[in-house]
């Protein structure tokens, strides 16, 4: 089993391709906004430094968000696009799940409360248990939550972008961001038990209705 894992929902870009039992590529690009320039080479790259095919691949796996709106649309249009030509099965994972995943990886947390900054005076939230196969899963929904809203719904320790935004005091895990490598590590576990889609169903998820708005917008302070 071979997984090509996408991450670039998060205004960078990482590339990771795994087996079962190991990882064989990792990349990753810090450059902001600099996916559409990236992406395509690094998965190249990866390609051929594991003398991988994409129609080898058991699957390709990426970030479907919430999470910036040119990224998670990069990310699936990758995706479709490699899934489509090359008839390779579909793993979506959640941006947030990925970055509770980065949580446990990172400082071995195995409850945490994941936030991403979603502008316009609001973020993307939702919790997450690590369970027996240390695959980081949900205890309750995604949600866009106004601030005030959004501290209410803190279950554990929070971590990510949105930190700061709705807790003050707990600002230890606001610089954490989710790569390839989570988003692999989640992907890896599904495929083995062929939690997979179709190409086609390679969709992104912004749990914005109107999810494209200019910077002065935004609202940002």
């Amino acid at each position: 089993m071979k997984v090509l894992a996408l991450e670039t929902a998060n205004e960078q870009c990482s590339v990771s391709i795994v087996d079962e039992t190991k990882e064989l590529y990792f990349q990753l690009d810090l450059r902001a906004k600099a996916q559409t320039q990236t992406i395509l080479p690094m998965i190249e790259q990866g390609l051929d430094q594991t003398a991988t095919e994409l129609g080898d691949l058991t699957a390709i796996a990426f970030s479907r968000g919430p999470g910036s709106f040119s990224g998670v649309r990069i990310n699936a249009a990758v995706t479709q696009a490699l899934a489509w030509a090359n008839d390779v099965h579909v793993v979506p994972v959640s941006t947030l799940q990925a970055l509770a995943q980065a949580a446990h990886r990172q400082f071995g947390l195995t409850e945490v409360t994941a936030v991403l900054d979603a502008r316009m005076q609001e973020v993307y939230i939702a919790s997450f248990q690590l369970d027996a196969n240390s695959i980081m899963q949900p205890v309750d929904d995604e949600q866009l939550l106004d601030y005030t809203t959004a501290a209410q719904h803190i279950k554990f320790t929070i971590v990510g972008s949105g930190s700061d935004l709705i807790q003050k005091e707990q600002i230890q895990y606001k610089g954490l961001s989710a790569t390839a490598q989570d988003i692999a590590t989640i992907a890896c576990e599904a495929a083995q038990r062929e939690a997979w889609v179709s190409a086609e169903l390679a969709l992104p998820v912004y749990l914005r209705d109107n999810a494209w708005k200019k910077i002065s917008e935004q609202g940002k302070p």
